[in-house]
């Protein structure tokens, strides 16, 4: 709304007023209540893994940034360990408009310290790591990138039976 005011105050024609009335709307959206799925995972409860814990290194060298390996399968309830080996920092963000909407709640719940829905920490140091459960996740395909690096192609899916 502060920017509205300010774009207002700098336009210098009479027609400011509409153009504040007609940006003031845009600022009750932010307001709109949120999807369902956010509102889904405050009511979910992390699960902890009850299978094997596979591995997922996050690389960035002079090939490029990359999961590896990019693409996974997993049993439902196992766990993956997503550690930051070099060109960071690197996260895990899995992509809600592409993931099993049934998925989406429990798969935030599993996921420790996490910086958004479905988005875990920031790791910035060799060595860190993020282990997420799939326990009580829908199977599917789970579409994730890394945020820093998407524009660099730094995808990945993982598939749970």
């Amino acid at each position: 709304m502060a920017s509205a005011l300010v774009l207002a105050a700098c336009g210098g024609n009479k027609d400011n007023a509409a153009d504040t009335a007609a940006a003031a709307p845009a600022a009750t959206d932010a307001a709109a209540p949120a999807p369902a799925t956010d509102a889904a995972a405050s009511t979910a409860t992390a699960q902890p893994a009850t299978g094997k814990t596979h591995t997922v290194n996050m690389v960035g060298d002079e090939k490029g940034y990359r999961f590896e390996p990019a693409n996974l399968t997993i049993a439902a309830g196992d766990a993956v360990d997503f550690i930051m080996v070099s060109g960071g920092p690197h996260n895990v963000a899995f992509d809600q408009a592409a993931i099993p909407a049934a998925g989406a709640a429990q798969l935030t719940a599993n996921i420790p310290n996490a910086a958004a829905p479905l988005t875990s920490q920031m790791m910035l140091n060799p060595n860190e790591k993020v282990t997420i459960s799939f326990a009580g996740v829908a199977p599917g395909t789970y579409n994730y990138n890394c945020t820093p690096h998407l524009a660099m192609g730094m995808k990945g899916v993982i598939t749970v039976q």
